[in-house]
């Protein structure tokens, strides 16, 4: 069995500044103002944009990042509705093969030291689970009938693209401290990725929550 921490990538984002452009010259659209675009107006335009709340305008880009976390993660990822969805299947997915170590893989829980009896509980039951599973696909089970046995703390990929008015609807509620804790490890990286990479669109998010993200968090 293999345990890892979850880490997100971006799959398709395009340049910074061709997104402020972009948001620009489709806001400009609603007020006939492109006359005034030049090579330094969008950076101020959308920040104009944000705080009048007219954020239909952000409805324009599309950016895709694919997340690797626990199972659990993805069952509440998945009700933010405005967003197309890929997930690994374990239906299809069998982990005794060769491509997957002939082992399952499993998402560190954030929240217990490795010492501490609460954690040495959860390892226990993730071999057990693991053992199981395998023992499941021996007996002749096919993997949509083994994974039942699978848990949340399971590994999965997803992928998932959203525009930016959506993606800054998600960032602000599953970074919250409300949040769960895994949820927020995966999204405060994220969160300050989006931000370095997009100027002006979060920083009034990010800006919060910098202190407490680590330098070296990013996915």
């Amino acid at each position: 069995m293999k345990i890892i921490s979850p880490k997100h990538e971006i799959l398709f984002m395009p340049d910074g500044n061709k997104i402020l452009q972009s948001i620009e010259l489709a806001g400009r659209t609603c007020y006939k103002s492109e006359n005034l675009i030049d090579d330094t107006s969008a950076k101020g335009f959308v920040e104009r944009i944000l705080v009048s709340g007219h954020h239909s305008v952000i409805e324009h880009v599309n950016v895709t990042v694919k997340f690797i976390c626990d199972r659990g993660v993805t069952h509440e990822l998945v009700r933010h509705r405005l967003a197309s969805y890929s997930q690994e299947s374990t239906r299809y997915a069998d982990y005794s093969k060769d491509k997957f170590s002939h082992e399952i893989t499993v998402i560190k829980p954030i929240f217990w030291d490795e010492c501490s009896p609460q954690y040495k509980m959860w390892l226990s039951l993730m071999e057990q689970a693991e053992t199981t599973y395998m023992k499941l696909l021996e007996s002749g089970a096919s993997p949509e009938q083994a994974r039942s046995v699978l848990p949340n703390s399971l590994k999965t990929e997803i992928v998932m693209t959203a525009n930016i008015r959506e993606w800054r609807h998600v960032l602000s509620l599953r970074c919250s401290p409300a949040a769960h804790p895994q949820m927020r490890e995966v999204m405060l990286p994220l969160l300050e990725d989006f931000a370095v990479k997009m100027p002006v669109l979060f920083d009034d998010i990010y800006n919060p929550y910098r202190k407490m993200i680590e330098p070296d968090t990013i996915g």
